[in-house]
């Protein structure tokens, strides 16, 4: 069984774009490789949007070298970037999209969501590409709700949503580029489980409300809190104290140097400057060619 490591806990608000109030739940400035192949997560909303002309969001900005996945909760998003690919991203769909060698995009709420005054919510994660695809072509997957297996959890303690890698047999359709379990999970009250997780691989729960505790003698999981677990044992048990909404993160480290700058993250610093010259230079955007596997 994994033991908690330590819980890291930011409750400093801020705001991306317009996208406000948004908690930096963690990033690998903060954390480097204890949190790989994962980079970073934010967690935006719950908030209020009032009826507007204006389609508020990130406008357009690149990416290169990792993969942005959006799970949308509440509200309403439109995805556009420079291969063509997007959408609207509705509540409980998903949106993965690998940027690799180079992509252009801008995320704001969509323009039915805009004219309306309701709440919105959102997770937005960053994973790592291995360094033998940072440089692959972009790839754009828009994962629908009715498409993200559903599975009820043993004894009505709750349910879970495989977003990617597998849960009890069923396997969660987003295509990924090394060994991830990605989870959204609702807990009841109460109710113990206990999760999958691969001895050696990095495991990360993130509470986005509830409360929770791992072992009798732990240091509970609060709202907004993230718990790092050891690498060490093949599974995690968690006891729910509240209504728990938790996204469970899985994964295999990289070996790899890491480098991040803005919106690039490579493996050297000579990388990211390739990064900034190709995009002054007009030569950031590749031909996209075949799959990317």
């Amino acid at each position: 069984m994994k033991t908690l490591a330590f819980i890291h806990n930011d409750t400093t608000l801020s705001a991306v774009g317009d996208f406000s109030p948004v908690v930096s739940v963690f990033s690998h400035y903060e954390l480097g490789n204890t949190v790989s192949p994962f980079l970073l997560l934010d967690h935006i909303g719950p908030g209020h949007l009032k009826p507007t002309k204006l389609r508020k969001g990130v406008d357009d900005h690149p990416h290169r070298g990792f993969e942005t996945v959006t799970i949308m909760f509440q509200g309403e998003l439109e995805h556009r970037d420079s291969t063509g690919g997007g959408g609207i991203i509705s509540a409980g769909d998903v949106q993965w999209m690998t940027a690799g060698s180079g992509v252009i995009h801008k995320e704001v709420f969509s323009e039915a969501f805009s004219q309306t005054s309701d709440t919105f919510e959102m997770l937005q994660l960053w994973v790592n590409l291995p360094a033998k695809d940072k440089m692959n072509s972009p790839r754009y997957q828009h994962l629908q709700k009715e498409k993200i297996p559903k599975v009820q959890l043993p004894y009505e303690a709750g349910w879970l949503r495989v977003i990617a890698g597998e849960y009890d047999g069923q396997f969660g359709p987003a295509k990924v580029h090394s060994p991830l379990q990605v989870y959204d999970i609702f807990i009841r009250q109460g109710q113990r489980i206990i999760l999958p997780a691969k001895s050696g691989d990095t495991t990360l729960i993130y509470m986005r409300s509830g409360l929770a505790v791992f072992q009798t003698d732990d240091e509970v999981l609060e709202d907004h809190a993230m718990a790092v677990m050891s690498s060490f044992g093949n599974q995690v048990e968690l006891t729910a104290q509240r209504d728990c909404s938790i996204l469970f993160l899985s994964g295999t480290p990289f070996n790899e140097p890491l480098y991040g700058r803005g919106y690039f993250v490579m493996n050297s610093y000579d990388e990211i400057l390739q990064a900034y010259e190709d995009q002054k230079n007009g030569r950031f955007i590749q031909p996209v060619e075949g799959g990317d596997g």
